[in-house]
């Protein structure tokens, strides 16, 4: 299926009967399979589909970039030239010169050792031949076309010194390096806090206007498409199962799979739930956890100073209430999960689980304290122990607090796998044998494993297509309506928490500042941060969404010299 437009220009990149194959224990497995598109200069075109659809690999096979055991077929045109049969050399020469990546974590493409500034020149130079002044000259003017803070202070600065937007903003400022044709971006906001997005997808729009460079966009999100797509291919299973128009499919999609993912998108509703949720000084019964004026630090270690975190925090979750706690990278939250587990002290104030304050207690104390307290990491292919199966992992803590060994054991893991829709055939099956969401059950499996009366799930969703995101969510809301046990669910994505919070929680810079319910603070919002965290987050909806970009614009120019999210990083 091809999602051209015949207007006369002729295209950037065109692909026909293009697939890639990987050769896995003796047998060649299609990752992508007769896909023809083309894309027009000036022209952003989204790649959607979930993990495992072919689209990274179909498109980083575009630039020769593929492990050992894969292979491509097809005929690809690039500028009006063939490229299908082009060596490995003349594809290192057209890579950064003619067309660039932006990679989906910059952590890990950009080099840790050296500055962001040696890499752009490193670049420069190879491609350009030009001169080491003139190359770091260049860098400087590359950060700040992206507008980096302090370009010519950044220019020295190695990755880890930057926030993980400026690394990005790095990363694109190397990717246009050379003036590419083609820019692919893969998945290039993942990570990033909504305000961050916002200003790298606005900083996309402005590069694409000045460039006028073609942009492949491979994304999962569906409100980032809307927000800056002309054009859209949906893949499943190595296939393109719909393309066209961002309008047309997004208001009418003809595929079912298509029509899926749209529906499983969590929306941001700008409608009144028209629920009655009770206030803390409505309820009768205790408080699961209490936050009271709570002030935590990161002590001083060497010639590093004491770093103050959070400040005089004061909220309440209740059985049965799910709190959700927002804000950006920086602001504190996860400090707060952090702390609510025990797992950072606390300088000042009270910080009682179950009617017990954690916060002056000693290690044996807490560890009978954590019994009562389940977690649910962010990421957990790491947080899992790779080396025994998930059924171990999943009935270790029942074991250790001596509730159950031997047959009751086995019986209480095959309810737990039950609980969460995991076949107990999985009980023996390594973490790496699972997919992301699949192992995210298996969190929540082992964090419920002694039903304890409060949970604290930390960005557990982040990092989940839109469908698995769905399913997860509609499974810790069945959970939670059956086990009634009380949630702290932090997360910065604002749809997700509409889904499922009774009451929200915004963090700013280490303070609380606003709480209340869903529709008080999503639909009614009265601090000026929340206003710019709801303004920025993109809505499955292309017309709706240039309205809101329209709106966010205006209120970003009514705040006058307020720092940006990256300015307060930096």
């Amino acid at each position: 299926m091809s999602a051209t437009i015949d207007t006369g220009i002729k295209p950037v990149l065109k692909i026909k009967d293009f697939g890639v194959d990987f050769w896995v224990e003796g047998t060649w497995y299609p990752a992508a399979i007769d896909m023809e598109y083309e894309v027009m200069p000036g022209e952003v075109l989204a790649i959607v589909g979930e993990s495992g659809s072919g689209k990274s690999s179909s498109s980083m096979a575009l630039l020769g970039l593929m492990p050992p055991n894969g292979r491509m077929h097809g005929r690809i045109e690039f500028a009006g030239k063939d490229i299908s049969r082009a060596t490995p050399s003349q594809l290192r020469r057209m890579r950064g010169e003619e067309m660039a990546v932006i990679f989906q974590e910059p952590m890990t493409a950009l080099n840790p050792v050296y500055t962001i500034g040696f890499q752009i020149v490193e670049m420069l130079r190879v491609h350009k031949s030009l001169a080491p002044s003139a190359a770091r000259d260049r860098a400087i003017e590359l950060l700040q076309l992206v507008e980096m803070p302090n370009p010519e202070v950044s220019v020295d600065k190695y990755p880890h010194q930057l926030s993980g937007g400026q690394r990005q903003r790095a990363m694109i400022a190397m990717a246009l390096a050379c003036d590419p044709k083609l820019l692919i971006a893969d998945e290039p906001t993942t990570a990033l806090d909504v305000t961050v997005q916002a200003e790298i997808l606005d900083l996309m729009r402005i590069l694409r206007e000045k460039v006028d460079a073609a942009i492949v966009l491979i994304t999962h999100d569906m409100g980032v498409v809307a927000d800056i797509a002309d054009k859209i291919i949906v893949m499943k299973d190595g296939r393109i199962v719909e393309a066209g128009e961002i309008v047309s499919v997004f208001q009418e999609p003809q595929h079912p799979y298509t029509q899926q993912l749209l529906a499983a998108v969590p929306k941001l509703s700008l409608e009144p739930a028209q629920e009655h949720v009770p206030t803390p000084e409505e309820r009768t019964d205790q408080p699961v956890l209490r936050f009271e004026e709570v002030v935590i630090e990161y002590p001083k270690r060497g010639r590093i100073p004491a770093f103050r975190a959070v400040e005089n925090a004061t909220f309440e979750i209740y059985p049965g209430e799910v709190v959700g706690l927002v804000g950006e990278s920086g602001s504190g939250k996860s400090t707060i999960g952090r702390a609510a587990v025990g797992l950072l002290p606390v300088h000042s104030g009270i910080l009682a689980v179950n009617g017990h304050n954690i916060a002056g207690m000693s290690a044996k104390e807490l560890r009978t304290a954590r019994r009562h307290i389940g977690i649910v990491f962010q990421d957990p292919g790491s947080s899992l122990n790779p080396r025994i199966p998930i059924g171990e992992s999943i009935g270790e803590p029942i074991m250790l607090a001596g509730e159950a060994k031997g047959g009751a054991l086995n019986k209480r893991i095959e309810k737990l796998l039950d609980d969460v829709e995991l076949p107990r055939s999985f009980r023996n099956r390594y973490p790496h044998e699972l997919s992301g969401g699949q192992r995210q059950r298996v969190g929540i499996a082992r964090a419920i494993a002694l039903r304890p009366p409060l949970l604290i799930a930390d960005e557990p969703t982040s990092a989940l297509d839109v469908s698995v995101q769905a399913r997860f969510l509609t499974l810790l809301q069945n959970l939670q309506e059956e086990l009634k046990f009380a949630c702290l669910f932090i997360t910065h994505d604002l749809a997700v928490i509409d889904v499922l919070a009774h009451r929200i929680i915004v963090m700013n810079r280490g303070k609380l500042v606003e709480q209340g319910t869903k529709d008080q603070v999503l639909r009614n919002p009265q601090d000026p941060y929340t206003q710019r965290l709801i303004a920025a987050v993109p809505v499955p909806d292309p017309i709706l969404q240039r309205e809101r970009r329209e709106q966010r614009a205006q209120l970003l120019g009514k705040r006058g010299d307020a720092p940006t999210a990256e300015e307060s990083a930096s």
